[in-house]
């Protein structure tokens, strides 16, 4: 085995490791030169699109169709995507691996897996009329110049809002670079922006010249923290400085005669220039190192060093973490190096193990630390297991030690192992595995249609596998060439018991692709009906959508189907479809009483449910201000109910003919008086005529209504009290008989505060016993009446009572009645 160092560089005092990650990525006809390349963040896949503005070799006709290749790492195309838009300004990823193409025009497309489906956008602010020079991106936005120099960015690919930035001068731009919002003093984007002599900061709001001396400079690059930006001068020197442009870091003479066609940063330690087949590393204090290549090559940064892809091979450059440092280092005697010494004499059967292991013991628990994070760092199987063993060893002879990190980095290893592998192509590094998590690293899995390492990947991690099975059903249903039927067995026997599965995705998945009736049998197996009934309604199934959301008993989830039915379907339709399912109409008729009561018209016309009908129309009458509009829906309901068979509806229909002719009464009594009556009941109107003096008018009505005669003296005893017209009453009292009684004659009058008059109803309430006509003589302060009541009855313990109840020369009067009896005491 080679040993760790072997592609170690020394650059000033740090090392930089070269990674040969995969041989043979591309085909040796593939000019890499020719073409746009653009990788994803994270290890991720790479784009190419042959640059239109090279010259090409002519392929024949099939060739020279645009399209968009994207590759894995190794060299695996993934997809082919067709490119119908021009020529391809900006390519770019996202950190959750969507591309990004912007065209000459403005048009944004973003391909959110990375199977072809897209959502597109345009730029606006002249876009289509200046075109677009180029774009710069950040992981999750980009901002693209156009020819006339004005700076349009888009901050979110979730929520696309172009936004237009101050406008630089007009001045032809040398080289230009953007500030993500995360990384900015002012928390939104900035640009750097070369022009003529110097640099400008340019914003949402300001051009600001920071007024650099020794330009122009043709390649402009910000670190990935932020924090330092790099300048390539036109005579060949590479400046270092901060971001605020306070302080100059460091400076390198590339002595190049041509400028590279690419700057980037390799971390936050090192500058990366690129010429066709040669690159150089600067690192700190300008200490270089070089790199030559056989042929083209393109430089993809990420979060912990570059990616360098050729036609040969794909490489990964970075700075040698501290930890690999630590115990790899030729000559290093730490603690960690010793411990992984051990296992190395261990496995000789050396003596000498133990010795290292009693030189080491008082830092055994750094060095195991350190072989843990070391081993997390390795890209090599072999040395991986070196120092896990180490840290095994090491952490077996400690008393106390906690093997969670230990733990962690084995499960994190066989993830990278696996996913490192040329079939799938994903060469991630611990740091990056880190940043982008498990579950994201799943989906990268899921996209590239690796369903049996995702799977394997989620279970290992005690991740949930419904995304992986349900994104595995949808792509069945898209491309098997099978019958709908066998299509439909199928997924549904993989899916089946499997929990957290979403049939409806899968459906909807289907009937994107026309197979309407694979998606119905499909959605026979969704067991949440808010699921079911929203693709039901797009595939025009409204019988269907219906009768599910009626068996799921939710009402409001029936409500929203027949609110998007009416919308949709005639009116005739929509009642056919409310028949056998009262439910439903339950639902409609309780809507439409509040918000559409013509609909509500319509539906017991459909029904032929004439008595709802007619006492819809009797309501609306009672909302009604003008008399005739009254009469004339009053009308309409009589009328409603003259064929109906219903027995009540004789009743109605006179109730509706008496209610027209009180509506006339009150509109002559409203003119006549000049007083309000319309609105008010029979009852109330008679009331109101009695208590303002017209008895008259109201006999006469009564008359007319034939209104019942209790009723009749009920009213006329009530207004005559309202009125106070005490003769009148007087005058009733003399009347032989009452329909009511003379009870209620007694109570109206006292509850009046008129005692004298309401003893006059007391003799004739003759249906009452002596004791309730005493406690009504009582009521109305005749002690002695009460008594004689009494004496009438001959009830002697009343009249003891009575006679504390009275006072005054009453009680001599109740003790002349209670002697009559003879003394009791």
């Amino acid at each position: 085995m080679s040993s760790p160092t072997a592609n170690w560089e020394k650059v000033g005092d740090r090392f930089y490791r070269k990674i040969k990650l995969y041989d043979a990525v591309f085909d040796q006809d593939l000019e890499l030169e020719n073409y746009i390349v653009a990788g994803a963040p994270y290890g991720g896949a790479i784009a190419l699109f042959r640059d239109t503005d090279k010259l090409q070799t002519y392929r024949g006709t099939q060739a020279a169709k645009s399209s968009i290749d994207v590759y894995s790492n190794a060299g695996k195309l993934i997809r082919r995507i067709n490119w119908d838009k021009g020529a391809v300004r900006g390519l770019g990823w996202s950190e959750d691996e969507r591309l990004l193409v912007i065209a000459d025009d403005g048009t944004v497309r973003c391909y959110n897996d990375l199977q072809g489906d897209f959502t597109q956008f345009s730029l606006g602010f002249g876009a289509e009329q200046h075109k677009v020079r180029a774009c710069r991106f950040w992981p999750s936005g980009f901002v693209a110049i156009l020819t006339n120099n004005h700076l349009i960015t888009v901050v979110s690919y979730g929520e696309p809002r172009p936004k237009l930035l101050a406008v630089p001068p007009e001045e032809g731009i040398h080289s230009w670079a953007v500030i993500p919002p995360a990384y900015a003093l002012s928390r939104s984007v900035e640009v750097l922006v070369a022009i003529g002599q110097t640099i400008y900061l340019v914003d949402s709001s300001d051009t600001e010249d920071r007024v650099l001396p020794n330009g122009p400079f043709n390649h402009i690059s910000v670190s990935p923290n932020g924090l330092y930006v790099t300048l390539y001068t036109d005579d060949g020197m590479v400046w270092v400085i901060t971001s605020d442009f306070q302080n100059k870091i460091g400076e390198y003479e590339s002595r190049a005669k041509t400028p590279p066609k690419d700057v980037q940063w390799c971390g936050n330690d090192a500058v990366m220039l690129a010429w066709e087949d040669e690159v150089h590393l600067i690192g700190p204090n300008g200490a270089s190192l070089k790199y030559y290549f056989d042929g083209w090559v393109h430089l993809i940064p990420d979060l912990d060093g570059v990616r360098l892809i050729t036609n040969d091979a794909c490489e990964f450059l970075q700075k040698v973490p501290d930890c690999t440092e630590d115990v790899f280092k030729l000559g290093s005697n730490s603690p960690a190096s010793v411990l992984l010494d051990a296992v190395d004499q261990l496995e000789r059967k050396s003596p000498k193990a133990d010795e290292n292991i009693r030189l080491i013991r008082s830092n055994l628990p750094d060095a195991v630390g350190t072989c843990v994070q070391a081993a997390g760092q390795e890209f090599n199987v072999h040395w991986q297991k070196q120092l896990l063993k180490a840290a095994s060893l090491g952490k077996s002879i400690l008393d106390l030690y906690s093997s969670d990190d230990f733990v962690d980095t084995c499960e994190a290893l066989r993830m990278l192992n696996a996913v490192r592998d040329y079939r799938i192509g994903l060469p991630l590094s611990y740091d990056q595995y880190r940043r982008l998590t498990p579950e994201k690293l799943v989906q990268r899995l899921i996209d590239r249609h690796e369903y049996l390492h995702a799977i394997r990947l989620s279970e290992y991690l005690r991740l949930p596998t419904n995304k992986v099975y349900v994104h595995w059903a949808s792509q069945k249903v898209r491309t098997s060439l099978d019958d709908e039927d066998t299509i439909c067995n199928t997924v549904v026997h993989r899916l089946d018991n499997k929990p957290g599965i979403s049939f409806e995705v899968v459906a909807r998945a289907a009937y994107d692709e026309g197979r309407s009736h694979l998606a119905t049998q499909l959605l026979n197996h969704e067991t949440r009906a808010g699921k079911q009934v929203p693709l039901l309604l797009a595939m025009e199934e409204p019988e269907i959508a219906l009768d599910k959301a009626l068996e799921s008993g939710d009402t409001d989830l029936v409500f929203y189907v027949l609110l998007q039915l009416k919308k949709k379907l005639p009116l005739a339709s929509f009642f056919r479809l409310l028949t056998n399912r009262p439910i439903a109409t339950a639902v409609v008729e309780a809507s439409a009483r509040v918000q559409d009561q013509e609909l509500l018209k319509d539906l017991y016309y459909q029904d032929d449910r004439r008595l709802d009908g007619a006492n819809l129309l009797f309501s609306e009458a009672l909302n009604q201000t003008a008399p005739q509009t009254k009469v004339d829906k009053l009308k309409l309901a009589a009328k409603l109910l003259g064929d109906s068979k219903d027995p009540s509806s004789t009743l109605y229909s006179r109730s509706y003919a008496e209610a027209q002719a009180l509506i006339r009464v009150q509109a002559s009594l409203d003119q006549d008086l000049d007083a309000h009556y319309s609105g008010l009941s029979l009852n109330e109107t008679l009331l109101r005529l009695i208590t303002t003096g017209y008895g008259k008018r109201a006999i006469k009505i009564q008359s007319d209504f034939k209104l019942p005669e209790k009723t009749w003296w009920w009213l006329r005893l009530r207004g005559l009290v309202i009125k106070r017209d005490w003769g009148e009453i007087e005058e009733v009292s003399k009347q032989r008989r009452s329909p009511i009684g003379w009870e209620p004659f007694f109570n109206e009058v006292l509850g009046a505060g008129n005692q004298k008059l309401a003893g006059i109803f007391v003799p004739k309430c003759t249906a009452l016993s002596a004791q309730e006509r005493s406690e009504m003589w009582v009521k109305c302060g005749m002690i002695v009446k009460a008594g004689e009541e009494l004496v009438k009855a001959k009830d002697v313990n009343g009249l003891e009572e009575l006679r504390e109840k009275a006072s005054g020369s009453n009680v001599a009067e109740i003790q002349k009645m209670i002697a009559q009896f003879g003394s009791r005491r």
